[in-house]
C-alpha cells in the first residue's frame, strides 16, 4: 500500500463544476485558533453523537429485544443491520444531492428526518415495524457521514483535515457509547422501548446543536445533477487503486467492530458472566477510548506515517480479539478497550485518506467509503450474530480475526505494489 500520505491522482468526472472544489485560501479555510473551527469542531462533534447513537441504537438492547418479542437472536439483529444496510445502500445518492443543495442543508435534513423516525421506533408493535422503521432511520442518516467529510475536506486546511475528521469521528464513538449507556440501564428500568426513547430524545438534542453552530460553507460551490457524470465520477473513483484499498480497509476494519459489538450483548448475558442488562450497556463506556485513539489519529500519521498508523491499529484489534477469548471479565475488558482503540485510529486514518487523496467528487469518494464501510458494518453484525449462535464467542473472535487478517493483506498488497511502482519510475528515468 502506498504511503497515504503522498496523494494520489484524482479521480475524474465531477457532478459539472460542483465537485471541482477550488483550494480554500488562508482567509477562508478554518484551522485550529481561527474564527469558526470551535464552532465548527462542536457542531460536527454533537452530529456524530446523535448519529451513531440512533444508527446502534438496538444493537446493546438485542437480548431484551429478543426476549421481549420471542425472536431470535438472528432475526433481532436485523434491527441493526437493516439500518446500516440502508445507509450503506443510500449514501452514494444521497451525497450526489449534497453536491447540488450544500453539505449543510442535507446534513440537517439527514437528521431532522432520522430523530423523527428515531421518537416512532419505541412504538414499533412488532419485530416487522421495528426493522422498518429501522431502515428508513439508516437511509435517512446516510446523508450525513459523507456529506460531513467532503464539508471537512472543503472548508479545513489540508494540515489540519486528519484532526478535525478525528474530532467527528471521536463525535461517533461518543455517540455510540452514550446511546448504549443510556439505553441499557433505562431498559432494566422501564423496558426496551422506554431505552430507544431516551435515544431519541438525546438525538434531537445534538441535532439542535449541530444546526445552531455550524458555520456556513464558504468554498462550496453547487452543481447540477447528473446521472451521467455521477457514474463517471464514481468510476473514476472505483478505477483509483488506493482508494479501492482504503474503501476494502473500511469494511474489514468495520466487519470486526460490527460482529463484536452485536454478539458480546448475548455473551455477557450468559454464564460465566450473567450481568444484567443495565451493566451490559455499561460496557459501552470503553467507547471513550475510540474518542481518544479516533481524536489522536492525526498525530499517530504524523509520528509513524499514515501506513505505520493503520499497521498499529490492525495489531491493537487482533491483540484485542485474542484477548475477548479469554474467560475473564477483566480480560473481556481490556479486549473490548483495544478492539475500540484500534477500530476507531484505524477508521479515522482511512477516512481522511480518502479525504486527502479525492480532489474532484469529494463526496462521492467519502460515500463510496462509507458505502463499504457500513456494509461491512451490516455484514460484521449479522455474521457475528450468527456465528456465536453457531459456534459461541469463539466463533464471532474467529470471523473478527480473518477480517483482521484482511486489512494485513490489503495493506501488504499495496506496500508491494507502491515499491514495485517506484522501481519502474527509477528504471525509466
Amino acid at each position: 500500500m502506498p504511503d497515504l500520505s503522498t496523494e494520489a491522482p484524482a479521480a475524474t468526472g465531477a457532478l459539472a463544476s460542483a465537485s471541482a472544489v477550488p483550494p480554500a485560501t488562508s482567509t477562508e479555510s478554518l484551522s485550529p485558533g481561527r474564527p469558526g473551527y470551535r464552532r465548527m469542531s462542536f457542531a460536527l462533534f454533537a452530529a456524530g453523537v446523535a448519529a451513531f447513537a440512533l444508527l446502534y441504537s438496538t444493537q446493546a438492547l438485542l437480548p431484551a429485544i429478543t426476549a421481549d418479542l420471542g425472536v431470535t437472536a438472528g432475526a433481532a439483529s436485523w434491527t441493526v443491520s437493516a439500518a446500516t444496510g440502508a445507509l450503506a445502500l443510500f449514501v452514494l445518492p444521497l451525497s450526489a444531492l449534497s453536491e447540488r443543495f450544500g453539505r449543510r442543508t442535507l446534513m440537517t435534513l439527514s437528521l431532522t428526518v432520522a430523530v423523527l423516525v428515531g421518537l416512532l421506533v419505541p412504538l414499533a408493535p412488532n419485530l416487522e415495524w421495528l426493522i422498518a422503521l429501522r431502515a428508513v432511520q439508516g437511509a435517512a442518516l446516510a446523508g450525513l457521514p459523507a456529506s460531513a467529510m467532503a464539508y471537512l475536506a472543503e472548508e479545513v486546511r489540508p494540515k489540519a483535515l486528519v484532526g478535525a475528521i478525528g474530532l467527528f469521528v471521536a463525535g461517533n464513538s461518543i455517540g455510540g457509547m452514550s446511546g448504549r449507556v443510556l439505553a441499557g440501564w433505562i431498559s432494566q428500568l422501564w423496558g426496551w422501548r422506554a431505552g430507544l426513547a431516551a435515544i431519541g430524545l438525546l438525538a434531537l438534542v445534538c441535532a439542535v446543536v449541530f444546526r445552531v453552530l455550524l458555520p456556513k460553507a464558504r468554498n462550496f460551490r453547487p452543481g447540477t445533477l447528473n446521472p451521467r457524470a455521477l457514474a463517471k465520477t464514481v468510476g473514476g473513483h472505483l478505477a483509483d487503486p488506493l482508494l479501492r484499498r482504503l474503501y476494502a480497509i473500511g469494511a474489514l476494519f468495520m466487519t470486526v467492530f460490527g460482529a463484536v459489538y452485536t454478539a458480546i450483548g448475548f455473551r455477557l448475558v450468559e454464564a460465566p458472566f450473567n450481568l444484567p442488562q443495565g451493566v451490559i450497556g455499561s460496557i459501552f463506556l470503553v467507547y471513550l477510548v475510540g474518542t481518544v485513539s479516533s481524536a489522536a489519529a492525526g498525530k499517530l500519521v504524523a509520528r509513524l506515517g499514515r501506513r505505520g498508523a493503520l499497521y498499529l491499529a490492525v495489531g491493537t484489534t487482533a491483540a484485542g480479539l485474542l484477548l475477548s477469548l479469554s474467560d475473564s471479565l477483566g480480560a473481556v475488558l481490556l479486549g473490548l478497550v483495544l478492539i475500540t482503540a484500534g477500530f476507531f485510529a484505524g477508521h479515522a486514518v482511512a477516512s481522511s485518506a480518502v479525504s486527502r487523496t479525492a480532489k474532484t467528487g469529494r463526496a462521492q469518494a467519502s460515500a463510496l467509503y462509507q458505502s463499504a464501510y457500513y456494509v461491512g458494518s451490516s455484514a460484521g453484525g449479522t455474521l457475528g450474530a450468527v456465528a456465536f449462535h453457531a459456534g459461541g464467542w469463539g466463533a464471532t473472535a474467529t470471523l473478527g480475526l480473518l477480517a483482521v487478517l484482511g486489512v494485513v493483506s490489503v495493506t501488504l498488497y499495496g506496500t508491494h505494489a507502491a515499491r514495485t511502482e517506484r522501481r519502474a519510475l527509477a528504471a525509466s528515468s
